[in-house]
């Protein structure tokens, strides 16, 4: 489908900072979207990991970005590099991701260009002391450079206002694409991976840092085997905490390091746990709901909305506790017909809430939205 030459094809730059985990895949499923739709897509980031050869892959113009992950001595020339993409292609609106993302692009534009920002988790909340009271003070004076606040969970938007956060709020949950997470039998997924079909297994995909709370998981394993002395767990995923994570790890915990698609590993398990610190709206759960596997997972912003009512009272615990994240994997892992059951609520519940499609048609409508954009056509507007 081609846009007629007289419609206005929206240009959209997207700035992003990371370029791997939940927020590369939220700007690739965007970026997909937003093609197919005939948008002008570009993305700004650093060209290392896996969202630029994604994109690319799509389609969309990178355009390379330096930038570290965190605030730092390198910040000016990070706003001024922005401040010249944005110069050079003149987007009709700017999608900033993630917390280093948002401060730079707000700098650089200061509302001179529709900005709309999504933390993926707020700043503040992944440090302590001084940075986070610093980090606050940014967001509460950032906010009135963007023109809308995207927030993917009801939880985060009220963690903003309660912390003095003034903004144009929206809210969009996280979605998922429920054509490639989908349900398998868990015996052939295990016999992909070379995986025992009969020990109990326990799935942890995430990067290996404090947010994701792996620390805390291997505390709780213990009360895990003790129950269950055959139960086996697997780490999915690389990061700065890994090689403490081994030390403290015993022999019945796999490390299986980074992988391209994480969806057998989902299929695998008999669980799925995500014991982090904090999150928007973690994209881990709604991928293992998708495939009808059970989940546990902290109580942090997001996660009771984004799990089905059932499973609320089995799979929501509260975070930087062992014990209760032990007593809920034992609990789940003991009761294979109560889990199945609350597997397929789990996949059900995807498919109705948190479909990618749904998403992106949000995104869409937000745009819509922001003064001075104008009319955007519709993929059903669109002339064939």
């Amino acid at each position: 489908m081609q846009l007629s030459s007289t419609d206005h094809r929206l240009s959209v730059l997207h700035v992003a900072q990371p370029v791997d985990g939940g927020v590369a895949r939220v700007v690739t499923d965007l970026v997909r979207s937003q093609l197919s739709a005939g948008m002008r897509v570009g993305v700004a980031c650093p060209d290392s990991g896996r969202l630029p050869d994604a994109v690319r892959g799509l389609g969309s113009e990178v355009h390379g970005w330096a930038a570290t992950r965190s605030p730092g001595p390198s910040l000016p020339d990070e706003v001024r590099r922005i401040a010249r993409i944005v110069d050079a292609l003149r987007p009709d609106l700017v999608h900033a991701h993630s917390a280093k993302a948002g401060l730079a692009a707000r700098l650089a534009l200061r509302g001179s260009v529709p900005t709309v920002f999504q933390p993926h988790a707020w700043s503040f909340e992944a440090v302590g002391g001084v940075t986070a009271r610093l980090a606050l003070r940014w967001e509460r004076f950032g906010a009135r450079w963007a023109t809308r606040m995207v927030c993917v969970s009801e939880a985060e938007r009220r963690t903003g206002q309660r912390c003095g956060i003034d903004a144009r709020w929206s809210v969009i949950p996280n979605g998922v694409d429920v054509e490639r997470f989908r349900p398998r039998a868990v015996r052939a997924a295990r016999a992909d991976l070379g995986l025992s079909p009969q020990e109990p297994l326990v799935v942890c995909v995430g990067r290996l840092c404090r947010q994701k709370g792996q620390d805390v998981l291997l505390r709780a394993w213990a009360g895990v085997t003790e129950r269950m002395p055959g139960a086996r767990l697997v780490l999915v995923g690389e990061g700065p905490d890994e090689a403490g994570l081994r030390e403290q790890a015993p022999a019945s915990v796999r490390f299986a390091g980074a992988v391209q698609d994480a969806t057998l590993w989902y299929q695998a398990a008999d669980l799925v746990v995500l014991p982090s610190r904090w999150e928007g709206m973690a994209l881990v759960p709604l991928e293992a709901m998708a495939c009808a596997r059970s989940v546990v997972v902290t109580d942090v912003d997001g996660a009771c909305e984004s799990l089905p009512p059932a499973l609320v009272p089995h799979g929501l615990v509260p975070p930087e506790d062992p014990g209760a994240l032990a007593r809920a994997l034992v609990g789940l892992l003991g009761d294979p017909p109560l889990r199945e059951s609350l597997g397929r609520a789990a996949h059900r519940h995807v498919l109705n809430t948190h479909d990618v499609r749904h998403t992106t048609d949000a995104v869409a409508a937000v745009y819509r939205e922001l003064p001075g954009v104008g009319p955007i056509k519709c993929r059903e507007s669109i002339n064939p």
